[in-house]
């Protein structure tokens, strides 16, 4: 151990607590989650009853999408370290984010077109899907399509993120880097290019149908965790189809977009493809 200077503590000793920053009178939660700020992003611009539950029903899922991108991130450094416990335990974590953010839809469930009609105009071209924060937990899930790039050339430090998001490899990339490390692919670690759209291969779908038949319990842990996300994401698509439906029919969606129809063919595509169809290869446990 050296012995020098004293690191300079950030608190007194002998019990002395620092002063206190917050103003006199302060409620110490409401300081700690800002309530007030918080509270002050609640501007509908219409006298709509139903337009505050939209407003904040699109506020908390930008929130958890904000959660889940630190989470998924976080697992994918962990999955890079080999430390496959830590990234299963955060992805666990996850799964009931998600549980929650398919729930936030239960906001919006009863809303009428009669009702959404009553404020729509006032969104103007604001749509759902130009959320940047859904877009980087698509590319987070491999679901990389370059051009949803062009919608944020207005705002460059978003933009510039996206890219980065896009070009980096995604967490099932990571997952199955892992198992190349493992010896379980064929294939060598990593994708030529990760920006491009995830393509199932045999090599993949056998290497998961084999740690499954073994019984490699780390490996097992992390397919069925991957499997939980991939399983809640679809749901979280089809409560989305579903709420469109409610409230708009067959109308393009909001900002121009295909609204229900573009809805339908994302319900359709599952993401980590091969823990799903690599199930029907896997030998039955022998204890």
């Amino acid at each position: 151990m050296t012995v020098g200077t004293p690191t300079p503590r950030s608190e007194p000793t002998h019990g002395v607590r620092p002063p206190d920053p917050r103003p006199a009178g302060a409620v110490p939660y409401a300081d700690y989650v800002r309530l007030d700020t918080l509270l002050s992003l609640q501007r509908t611009r219409t006298d709509v009853p139903a337009e505050m539950s939209f407003l904040i029903a699109s506020q908390v899922m930008e929130l958890l999408f904000a959660l889940l991108r630190h989470e998924w991130t976080i697992a994918g450094e962990r999955l890079d370290a080999d430390d496959v416990v830590g990234a299963t335990d955060t992805l666990r974590r996850s799964v009931r984010e998600l549980d929650v953010l398919v729930s936030a839809w239960d906001l919006l469930a009863t809303l009428t077109p009669g009702e959404f009609g009553a404020f729509r105009e006032e969104l103007g071209e604001a749509s759902g899907f130009q959320s940047h924060l859904y877009r980087h937990l698509e590319f987070l899930l491999g679901i990389k399509r370059a051009g949803v790039l062009r919608g944020y050339v207005g705002a460059p430090d978003v933009h510039a993120e996206l890219e980065r998001a896009l070009r980096a490899p995604s967490l099932y990339d990571r997952a199955l880097d892992l198992l190349a490390r493992r010896g379980l692919r064929e294939t060598e670690s990593g994708r030529p290019d990760p920006s491009r759209p995830y393509e199932p291969t045999e090599d993949v779908e056998r290497a998961w149908a084999g740690t499954y038949t073994d019984g490699t319990h780390d490996l097992v842990a992390l397919g069925e965790v991957l499997t939980d996300i991939s399983e809640r994401w679809t749901r979280w698509r089809e409560r989305h189809l579903a709420a469109t439906l409610r409230a708009l029919g067959n109308r393009p969606g909001t900002g121009g977009s295909a609204g229900a129809s573009w809805l339908e063919q994302t319900v359709r595509v599952r993401v980590f493809p091969e823990l799903w169809t690599m199930r029907t290869l896997v030998e039955p446990s022998k204890s």
